[in-house]
């Protein structure tokens, strides 16, 4: 067996000193009590950077959300505007229930409107001198006496006309609903799709190569001289 033997070596060199240990211990503790007490100062343009920095790193460490089009076209179909807010996109509802407002403002208008010419015309055409509410329809003190028949024509068309408008007013209705399902569902979708930053179109010379049918014995030369149009998207 191989013995392994350990000497010991005096140290050359210079003794260190005790003393000038301590006082170069004071003074290192004595500067960082100085560091410690002293307040950092930052002006406003250090601060906005470093804010601007903290937003940017929090950005990067929070995931990124990818709504699902599937659930975002369920939520609007149950209640309408619920896509929207699975999506995200909360400026988007005061257009869409704006827009549920203004069918339902308009539904109610035409339906009543068709209710009372309907009304007044069913007045106006029976023999019954009792029913009388198509004169709410008038002018006040204003008689049809002898022109029957005119007004008659009169409050036929005037009921078709509201009841015209009273079934657009349903269509407009569910084709804000039908609006509404279709935006959550596109918008979820195209949540995935990445558009590079780089849309540019470039024109640059280039060398056109000729097909071989295509020469002809005054130009032998299989390529020439063109214009090429690249996009980037």
């Amino acid at each position: 067996m191989a013995a392994v033997a350990f000497a010991a070596v005096p140290c050359s060199g210079a003794v260190l000193d005790r003393d000038s240990l301590q006082q170069d211990s004071l003074r290192l503790d004595s500067h960082i009590q100085r560091l410690e007490e002293t307040p950092l100062v930052l002006d406003s343009a250090q601060m906005a950077g470093i804010d601007s920095l903290a937003t940017r790193i929090d950005a990067m460490l929070q995931p990124s959300f990818k709504p699902d089009p599937i659930r975002a076209l369920w939520f609007s179909l149950v209640l309408p505007g619920a896509g929207q807010i699975y999506n995200h996109k909360y400026w988007k509802l005061p257009i869409i229930y704006g827009g549920f407002l203004g069918c339902a403002y308009a539904l109610t208008w035409n339906n009543q409107m068709l209710s009372d010419y309907s009304q007044a015309y069913l007045d106006i055409m029976d023999s019954d001198p009792d029913t009388k509410s198509y004169e709410k329809m008038l002018p006040l003190n204003y008689s049809i006496r002898g022109r029957e028949d005119q007004f008659k024509e009169i409050f036929k068309n005037k009921k078709n006309y509201y009841r015209k408008y009273r079934d657009m007013s349903i269509m407009a209705f569910a084709a804000v609903y039908a609006l509404a399902v279709i935006d959550a569902y596109v918008d979820a979708e195209l949540s995935s799709f990445d558009i590079s930053e780089d849309l540019s179109m470039r024109v640059s010379p280039a060398l056109i190569s000729t097909p071989r049918e295509q020469r002809t014995v005054s130009s032998a030369s299989p390529t020439g001289v063109g214009l090429t149009l690249s996009l980037n998207f």
